[in-house]
């Protein structure tokens, strides 16, 4: 997992300050600044991808998110992952639903600057069960976060997410994006006590580091959120915590030490009905149930 303050911060006291932010010129890492946009070609539109949207927690990264069909009256969601909820990490089959909440929010603007708090009124969903995931609904409507700070929510796809696809990874934690591709899909990806079904692992240039837990994976193809970075293998060991390995369907492990991995989204979409409403129940929704 990727959480800053034991990790990130502790490398920070014992090898100084230079050692958090990669190099200025290093492609897929950019410090409080939007990325450039890759280059275009003549059948594809690739979006721009900055800030605005994100929102930094006390330990972790996360994001305004809608569904497609989301309206503007509605209350809004915050996305993070499961092992960032402040009730501690979800034990492997549990599901949090419906817990009340008071967590802030720094709501970032497109440069990355923070121009205000949100504030959650419940944990609408949380799990570390096959995904790792938290949802939060907030105390105001996308319309009222909208008229306040004129910052819109980002849109969840709703497809399965795509090999080859150039992403961004915008850290509200860290005010700082990481660009690659996805590489691959993973079976199952185990991490201590937890697994994960058909998780994103990225190319080697989205080097993530704790705080970016949360962050959304953006599709610069479309702008919309494929999937929520979560972990990667910090020391070359197999399946122990923050050394996540990735199991094929025949059972057959393979460690990829420093390669970092999301959570996919699209799954979130069908389980949340009119009113933005958490409802398991719903056609199509496979999200873990209590």
């Amino acid at each position: 997992m990727k959480k800053p303050l034991v990790g990130a911060l502790l490398a920070l006291l014992l090898t100084g300050a230079a050692a958090a932010p990669a190099v200025a010129s290093a492609p897929s890492d950019t410090v409080a600044q939007a990325p450039a946009p890759a280059p275009r070609s003549a059948s594809t539109t690739v979006a721009a991808v900055d800030f605005a949207g994100t929102v930094a927690l006390s330990n972790c990264s996360g994001s305004v998110v809608r569904m497609p069909n989301s309206q503007p009256s509605d209350y809004a969601l915050v996305l993070s992952n499961g092992h960032c909820l402040e009730t501690g990490f979800p034990a492997a089959g549990e599901v949090v639903m419906n817990k009340r909440s008071t967590r802030s929010f720094t709501l970032l603007n497109s440069a990355g600057t923070g121009v205000g708090t949100l504030r959650a009124s419940k944990i609408a969903y949380g799990t570390m069960t096959d995904t790792d995931i938290s949802i939060y609904q907030l105390t105001k409507t996308y319309a009222q976060i909208q008229s306040t700070y004129g910052i819109s929510a980002l849109t969840l796809a709703d497809t399965h997410p795509v090999a080859g696809t150039p992403i961004t990874v915008v850290s509200g934690y860290w005010k700082r994006t990481y660009s690659c591709n996805i590489d691959g899909f993973v079976y199952r990806l185990k991490e201590g006590d937890w697994t994960w079904k058909d998780s994103v692992r990225y190319t080697s240039t989205c080097n993530t580091i704790g705080g970016t837990s949360g962050s959304p994976v953006v599709d610069r193809n479309t702008g919309k959120v494929v999937a929520v970075n979560n972990t990667g293998n910090e020391d070359g060991q197999s399946c122990t915590v923050n050394n996540p390995c990735e199991v094929d369907e025949s059972g057959n492990v393979t460690v990829r030490q420093g390669i970092n991995y999301a959570e996919e989204t699209y799954q979130i979409v069908p389980c949340v009905g009119p009113g933005n409403v958490i409802d398991l129940t719903r056609a199509g929704c496979t999200l873990p149930k209590p």
